[in-house]
This record gives C-alpha cells, sequence and structure tokens, in this order.
C-alpha cells in the first residue's frame, strides 16, 4: 500500500462511515480498483481508519462524552451489544464474506429495503426525536438490527438507521443514535485488529500510511456528519436507496 492508496481511502472511509452505503464495502471495492491485496495487515488499516473516523463523533458530539449521559451510553451499549457477540462467535464465517459479489447484492437489498422503507415511513408519526428519549427496548430492537451489518456491504449505518426508524425514531434521530453506537461499534473491532497485528501495523513503513490514513479520514469523517445531518433536514433516504442499487449493479457488471 503506497501513501497515495492510504489517502484515497482514508477520504472514502471519512465519506461513506456515517452514510448508509457501506463504508466496508466502498472500502474493498477501491481496494480492488487501486489494486491492494486484502491482506490481514491491509484489513487492519481498513478497521484503524475506521476508528479514525469514529473519533470524529466525538468532536461533533462532545456534551454527549459525559458522565451527565450514562443512561444514553447503557442504551447504546445495549444495542451494541448484540453485534459484540454474534460477531464475536461467527467472527471466521463473517470474514469469509468479504467478496466483491457480496457486496454488490447487498448493495442493492439494502437499497430496495431504503425505499420500501421510505414508502411506508411518516416521520410525522414518530415519536422519538432526540437520542435522549430512546427507550431500552428501542434500542435492543436496533441492536438486533445492526446485527446484519456484519454481511459485508449492507452498511453498520444503514441497518442501524433502518432499525431506528422501524422502533420509531425520526430520521435525523435515527442518524445521530447511529452514529453514537458506532463508537463502541468501532472502539472493540480496533482493539481487536490492534492486538493482532501490532507487530505489523506499528512499523516504519506501514505507520507513515497509517497516520494519514487516519488524519485524513477523520477530517472528512468530521465534515461529512455535519453535511449528512443538514441533509436529512430537507430530504428523505431515498436519493441513498437509489444510489446503493445503481452502485450494486454497476459492480456485478463490472466484476
Amino acid at each position: 500500500m503506497t501513501l497515495f492508496d492510504s489517502l484515497i481511502l482514508g477520504i472514502i472511509e471519512g465519506i461513506t462511515e456515517f452514510l448508509p452505503i457501506s463504508s466496508t464495502g466502498h472500502l474493498i471495492v477501491a481496494s480492488e480498483f487501486l489494486g491492494i491485496e486484502q491482506t490481514s495487515i491491509n484489513k487492519a488499516f481498513e478497521v484503524i481508519i475506521q476508528f479514525a473516523a469514529i473519533l470524529a463523533v466525538i468532536l461533533n458530539y462532545p456534551s454527549k462524552f459525559t458522565f451527565s449521559h450514562i443512561n444514553l451510553w447503557t442504551k447504546v451499549l445495549i444495542a451494541f451489544l448484540p453485534i459484540a457477540i454474534i460477531g464475536f462467535i461467527f467472527s471466521k464465517q463473517v470474514k469469509e464474506l468479504f467478496s466483491i459479489e457480496i457486496v454488490a447484492w447487498m448493495f442493492i437489498i439494502g437499497g430496495v429495503i431504503f425505499l420500501i422503507v421510505e414508502k411506508f415511513y411518516d416521520e410525522k408519526t414518530t415519536h422519538t426525536l432526540d437520542v435522549e428519549d430512546v427507550t431500552y427496548k428501542q434500542a435492543a430492537w436496533i441492536g438486533f438490527a445492526q446485527i446484519f451489518a456484519l454481511i459485508p456491504g449492507t452498511s453498520r449505518a444503514g441497518s442501524s438507521i433502518i432499525g431506528a426508524m422501524l422502533v420509531g425514531l425520526n430520521r435525523k434521530t435515527s442518524a445521530e443514535f447511529s452514529f453514537l453506537l458506532a463508537f463502541p461499534v468501532m472502539c472493540a473491532t480496533t482493539a481487536y485488529d490492534l492486538l493482532k497485528h501490532h507487530n505489523e501495523i506499528l512499523v516504519g513503513a506501514n505507520l507513515l500510511n497509517l497516520a494519514t490514513g487516519f488524519v485524513v479520514s477523520f477530517i472528512v469523517a468530521f465534515l461529512a456528519i455535519k453535511l449528512f445531518l443538514k441533509f436529512l433536514e430537507n430530504f428523505t433516504f431515498v436519493a441513498f436507496g437509489i444510489y446503493r442499487i445503481i452502485f450494486g449493479i454497476l459492480l456485478l457488471i463490472i466484476f
């Protein structure tokens, strides 16, 4: 992996991590185009720049990361547990699913689901307008919905947002809860990969690439969160559903 590769991957990760279009799927596709072999080290690099994007959540929501919001984080933890447990138990099987074809089909399926949900979704009937008001039951259902994100191309943000909308959160609150939920998910994933590959990652040649991807991902993700929330003030998720379907079809044609 070159410095240019790490720059491109950092930009892609920063843009896609919080959008319901699968950052992992885009990174897999970008790696194919750039000719980056999906070694365990390069996969760990991708996870770590994903963690950089997650840190942008802290900068956007500093007040949420205090002890005064312990109740909120208890709910976030409840939503985190399903994917943590299933992901740990079936980690080997999940890794075997990483392929362009699976990513493409999950892009299409996810896009169709977004269009169907938006067809019947009425934001005027939603009753949860703030992440602080999310109930424990809602958090649990969102957590179960997030399990589908273990399939490459599904999108962690997409599955958790869909789950949130289905249990009564409005679009903006669904997105914001998804942002916060990303924090424990990526912290756990990053810690695991660092422990597993720390000798290979923390060496001279990899360190510069890692630092470049990390910083770029963080800055781009910070801006992406703000623009995404602004977008949701006036638009629905239909555009993302259409994008997913088109992108998935193009992948099937190209590969």
